[in-house]
Order: C-alpha cells, then sequence, then structure tokens
C-alpha cells in the first residue's frame, strides 16, 4: 500500500515537470506572437498586455524591407542543397563502413572517432583558406559543397549503427541473384534503412536551418545572406531603430519551417530514433 502511494506521489511530480517544461517551451513561442501583431507604442508601454489592434502589417515590413523573405529563400536553397548532397554521402559512407569487408575498416572507424576529440574550430582557418583558393566564399552554392562535403560523426555512427542491425541474408540473396553492390545499396538497404535515414534527414535540416557560424563567415552580401544572419542584422539594426515589433514578426517567419517540420515529422523522428537505438 505505501509502495502505491509513493508512486502515486511520483507521477504526479512527474506530470508537473512535465507540464512545467511544456510551458517554459511554449509560452515563449505565443509571447513572442501576439507582440509581433502590437505597434511599438504598445510594445514599450506594457510588454505583457495583448494587442488591441492587429498588426499584420508587421509581417510584410519583416520580409521585404529587413529582408527575411529573401533570406528565407537562401536558407531553403542552402538546406534543401545540402540535405540531397550530404544524405546521400551519409547514407553511402554508413553502408560502406558497416556492410561491406575490407582492410583497413577498423582502422578508419577509429580515424572517425577520434575526430570527436578534435574542436571543429580547428578548420575554420584551413577551410577558409580552400574556400578562397576555390573562388566559393561569398556563393551559396560553395557553402553547400562546404557543409554537404563535411562529414558529421554523430550522424555516421547513428545511421550505421542502424544498418549494422538490418539482417545479412537479405544482402546475400541479392548477390546470389546478380546484383551489383550498389543495386544491393540501393534497391535493398537503403529501402530497409528508411526510419534512420528520415530520422538522420530531420537532424541534418534542423542543423543546416539554424548554422549560423558558417553562413556568418563565407557570405558578405546580404542579398545571400541566410536566415540566421538575416535574425542576426537585424537585431543589430534594433539597437538605432527600436522597431522590436517587426523584429518579432522576423522571428515568427524564421521559425516557420521548423515547426511545419517538426510537426510532420516528429512521430517519424521518435520512431527512428527509438528503433536505431534498440537495434544498434
Amino acid at each position: 500500500m505505501k509502495l502505491k502511494e509513493k508512486m502515486t506521489f511520483m507521477d504526479v511530480v512527474w506530470r508537473l515537470i512535465l507540464y512545467v517544461w511544456a510551458l517554459s517551451i511554449l509560452f515563449p513561442l505565443v509571447w513572442v506572437f501576439y507582440e509581433s501583431l502590437k505597434s511599438n507604442p504598445e510594445f514599450f508601454k506594457d510588454i505583457w498586455s495583448l494587442p488591441k489592434k492587429q498588426q499584420w502589417s508587421n509581417y510584410v515590413i519583416a520580409w521585404t524591407e529587413y529582408g527575411f523573405g529573401q533570406s528565407l529563400l537562401n536558407t531553403l536553397y542552402y538546406v534543401g542543397g545540402s540535405l540531397v548532397v550530404s544524405l546521400f554521402f551519409t547514407t553511402l559512407n554508413a553502408y560502406a563502413l558497416t556492410r561491406m569487408e575490407f582492410k583497413g575498416r577498423n582502422l578508419i572507424w577509429g580515424l572517425i572517432m577520434l575526430s570527436l576529440f578534435l574542436p571543429g574550430i580547428n578548420a575554420l582557418v584551413p577551410q577558409y583558406v580552400i574556400m578562397r583558393e576555390l573562388h566559393l566564399t561569398n556563393s551559396l552554392t560553395g557553402l553547400i559543397l562546404l557543409s554537404a562535403l563535411g562529414e558529421s560523426v554523430f550522424y555516421l555512427m547513428l545511421l550505421g549503427g542502424f544498418m549494422k542491425s538490418l539482417p545479412k541474408d537479405l544482402e546475400e540473396s541479392a548477390h546470389m541473384d546478380g546484383a551489383s553492390i550498389f543495386q544491393v545499396f540501393w534497391r535493398v538497404i537503403v529501402p530497409l534503412s528508411t526510419p534512420g535515414i528520415v530520422t538522420v534527414a530531420i537532424f541534418k535540416f534542423l542543423g543546416y536551418y539554424n548554422n549560423f557560424m558558417g553562413p556568418f563567415i563565407y557570405l558578405s552580401d546580404p542579398e545571400k545572406y541566410t536566415i540566421a544572419v538575416q535574425m542576426y542584422q537585424a537585431n543589430k539594426m534594433m539597437e538605432f531603430t527600436a522597431d522590436w515589433v517587426t523584429l518579432f514578426a522576423g522571428v515568427m517567419i524564421a521559425m516557420v519551417p521548423s515547426i511545419i517540420v517538426f510537426m510532420l515529422f516528429q512521430r517519424m523522428i521518435m520512431q527512428g530514433a527509438t528503433l536505431g537505438a534498440v537495434k544498434g
């Protein structure tokens, strides 16, 4: 009886913790949204009051005059290109390192694991020199190549662990039927690894979309800024204009793609991450 009462008490505690955690995430989003519908005098008068009249024109100004529209299009181009190229190479690398037997495979895995202990900031200078010599600075295409070809150890380990759990019999049967290595990879391994690939794709999307350092370093033309850099520039402008309600509208515009992706794929993320953890 005491154990049952104790479990009931702990259930209440955990539920309260979850409710507080959910509110701590949702409240700032709701607050930014209704602040974006105010006028500047209303905002400076009382930051907690609701808007008397919705100022949807703030979104138009943020989209056009503050450049959030162009930067959002730039970001979608950068994220889309980086995602397609990097996902192909990550899937191919994970397949080669987990499903193929060749000399030096353990050494390659060891070097990959060793790179986890090296700070990524150490590569900034040589990367910039290479990008400059190849005339790829101030270019969204160059930024796509830099982001896509720089393999992430975390994603490689996540997808590699998922592929390693797949049964060998299917692959051997395909080889016996005359399938080549690439045919086995494309027609057998990729379809079976869809949950893991989707999970990695969504993590990559969020990483690329929120990437600030790369675009900030390599892009100098304001017409090519991504949403993260544009947000930084708009925030710097507030030192002189104090047009905070328009900045809040820009924040809401910037959050829309991430919210849509989360709402559409949250179940698939959980299934892919959980299944990969159990099987790997």
